[in-house]
């Protein structure tokens, strides 16, 4: 028996997963008929928190955050000593540390995971999961949390699913919002974005490209600048907030994007590749 605690879309994507490979599950959500979907298909509804986590060894998190974590499971702090909580609930680093110092102060053992896909990739190849924690805890449960998506233990340091979570959320969330932008700058000329979105499609595709070099100049501390340096691609920066300026839109993000590149000439990377940058972001 597993439990499941919180049933969002990705509560419930996980629950279904486990069910449909024969796994019995218990949940248990603050939202009673959330749990009627998963219930029809053959959970068993705990009534309280108390009994969801006796129900199992294993406990699963699914919640907005870390918060929600103490909320929850304070209601039934006693019923913790000898459980595995898996928390895939998205925080940041250190509410993780703090969260896994308070379930072994109650006697459980703590698994942090950030879930790397939609609910509705879950279970399905694309899916992957980051987790971290004590290697014998997380090897114990390991064909069982593949059934979410390919479990990649990154070590012991708790900290560390979250902190590569919210690493891939970075370049996430901010590609759809620079995706966002350039859509809006080229509408600001009535084009179809359908016209625009081959060419967008294609630049995301080669960004790939300049990683391994990238990573490669960021270890050495090294940022040759003989093909694209820092006031080079700055102009670009500032044309493109230029651009966005005269067609109305929203200047904030290009401005920012801009920034680093005026911070990296006044601290002398002028001549620097565009991966000297890292030197002004990583010192705030």
């Amino acid at each position: 028996m597993i439990t499941m605690i919180g049933l969002g879309p990705m509560g419930q994507a996980m629950v279904r997963v486990l069910l449909e490979n024969g796994h019995g599950v218990t949940v248990w959500n603050r939202t009673a008929s959330r749990a009627d979907g998963v219930v029809s298909a053959g959970a068993v509804r705990a009534e309280t928190v108390a009994d969801a986590v006796s129900a199992s060894d294993l406990v699963l998190l699914s919640l907005t955050d870390y918060a929600a974590m103490y909320d929850i499971l304070g209601k039934a702090e006693e019923t913790l000593a000898g459980k595995v909580v898996v928390n895939l609930s998205s925080d940041t680093p250190e509410k993780t540390r703090e969260a896994a110092d308070w379930v072994k102060a109650r006697g459980g053992q703590f698994i942090a995971g950030g879930v790397m896909v939609p609910a509705q990739l879950v279970g399905k190849n694309e899916a992957y999961v980051f987790y971290s924690g004590p290697t014998e805890v997380f090897e114990k449960y390991r064909e069982v949390l593949a059934l979410i998506g390919r479990p990649d233990h990154l070590g012991e340091d708790v900290r560390l699913a979250q902190l590569f979570y919210q690493a891939q959320l970075d370049i996430f969330l901010n590609a759809l919002s620079v995706f966002l932008h350039a859509s809006a700058l080229v509408r600001s000329a009535n084009v179809p974005l359908a016209k625009f979105l081959p060419y967008a499609k294609e630049n995301f595709a080669m960004m790939g490209f300049y990683l391994d070099s990238a990573v490669e100049a960021l270890e050495k501390a090294e940022y040759p600048g003989d093909e694209a340096d820092v006031v080079m691609m700055g102009a670009s920066a500032d044309h493109i907030v230029r651009s966005s300026r005269d067609a109305g839109i929203d200047v904030v993000l290009p401005e920012a994007i801009k920034s680093h590149y005026d911070r990296a000439i006044a601290a002398g990377h002028g001549r620097s590749s565009w991966t000297s940058l890292y030197e002004i972001i990583k010192a705030g």
